[in-house]
């Protein structure tokens, strides 16, 4: 969860938010010479941004005054529900101006439809709030404009924001830089591990940048989500493609999974425990409701065995005669282990782990799924007159090759 920092400066370049935000909606297409200025080429990718949604209820007709209510997505990870006061005709992907505090902000569009109660649901809002921000218009020409010229200025704000805090000696990292629409504001993204007293900041970055100063704390896994990268699966970072709600992570979640605790291998690029941990987490914990203990030795006629490893969806169990290394690994079945704990709790002792010597048939084998099957079997077959017409083109290849020797 983000956490909103306390106390805000505000500063202003002589002009009053509401003074640009008339300005803005006042303003003309037309450039200083009477030239008209041309909408920026924008292309919105479904599926190719940052937690993205799915509109699984797309395909059913429903009645636009439903609901007002719009999802819009701004930079990175952030996102807001808006209300549509005006009646427009919004799609996903179109680009409009919001209410914002103060001035307006630009963002684009990422749900509309039914789906939005659900969102509404999940959050627990009520579409009548008064406290929900408002959707001004779809933007202008010049309002996009001015959103990219702000775009580009925040790469710039970081680096010198960093070198600003460096020379406060404050024990904090700025790691994103977010400027509003309308160039009035900037949200300041920070980690820090202790509470930091950046009221100094706040005064010098307001005089360096002349606008609106916010800053907001985020963890790791937060920073990891808005800046991005490609993770270990060769994928892109869940954090910045789907997941919206970070749960914790614990090594009890690896150990139901029999990984191994490896730090580097169980940690992201955040270095905290990869999120990926929890998604089949549910999966391994309901297989195991069934298996017997582990942390009981199987007593023989003639050794003992000892727990090793297990394979959870195989059902199987690896024990060995040394307890403290693996040798002479030999799986057994879970219901043969159920079985043999209930001879030893009657004080009985079975001969083998197992009635008939399987251990080769039960070591998985690796085995090539598609070696029967060619490569062209998807491929259509051909008629008899595309073999002729075929056969016909070489036989005048092959003349006209001769004739021309």
């Amino acid at each position: 969860m983000i956490i909103e920092s306390i106390g805000f400066i505000h500063y202003f370049c002589g002009v009053n938010s509401e003074e640009v935000f008339d300005m803005t909606e006042n303003e003309d297409l037309s450039g200083q010479h009477g030239e008209e200025i041309k909408m920026p080429d924008i292309k919105y990718k479904p599926g190719l941004n940052k937690l993205d949604t799915y509109n699984w209820l797309r395909d059913i007709p429903f009645v636009p005054a439903e609901t007002d209510v719009v999802e819009i997505r701004f930079k990175n990870t952030r996102k807001g529900l808006f209300k549509n006061v005006n009646g427009l005709r919004l799609e996903v992907g179109d680009v409009v101006a919001v209410e914002a505090s103060p001035g307006h902000d630009i963002g684009r569009i990422s749900m509309v439809g039914p789906i939005i109660n659900e969102r509404l649901k999940r959050f627990k809002i009520q579409p009548s709030s008064d406290d929900m921000k408002k959707v001004y218009r779809k933007a202008k020409a010049v309002d996009v404009i001015k959103w990219e010229e702000a775009k580009k200025l925040e790469t710039p704000t970081m680096l010198r924001s960093r070198q600003i805090a460096e020379e406060l000696k404050l024990n904090m990292k700025i790691g994103d830089v977010e400027y509003q629409g309308d160039k009035t504001k900037a949200i300041f993204y920070y980690i820090a591990d202790e509470r930091v007293d950046f009221r100094q900041l706040i005064k010098v970055l307001a005089d360096e940048f002349r606008v609106r100063i916010e800053m907001r704390q985020i963890g790791a896994r937060q920073e990891a989500g808005r800046i991005g990268g490609i993770g270990s699966c060769g994928r892109e970072l869940c954090c910045s493609t789907h997941i919206c709600n970070f749960i914790s992570v614990t090594t009890t979640h690896a150990k139901f999974q029999e990984l191994s605790l490896n730090p580097q291998k169980l940690a992201g690029q955040c270095s905290k425990l990869k999120c990926c941990l929890n998604f089949e987490f549910d999966c391994y914990v309901d297989a195991q409701r069934s298996f017997p203990p582990r942390d009981i030795p199987l007593e023989l006629s003639d050794s003992t065995a000892h727990f090793q490893k297990m394979e959870v969806h195989k059902s199987i169990y690896w024990y060995s005669s040394d307890p403290n290394f693996p040798a002479n690994l030999t799986p057994v079945p879970v219901e043969r282990v159920r079985e043999i704990q209930a001879m030893n709790k009657k004080g009985k002792k079975p001969d083998k782990l197992l009635v008939v010597d399987e251990s080769a048939e039960m070591i998985s084998v690796s085995q090539d799924l598609l070696r029967n099957n060619s490569l062209t079997r998807f491929d259509a077959p051909e008629s008899k007159n595309q073999n002729r017409h075929h056969s016909h083109k070489r036989k005048n290849r092959r003349f006209d090759g001769k004739r021309k020797n």
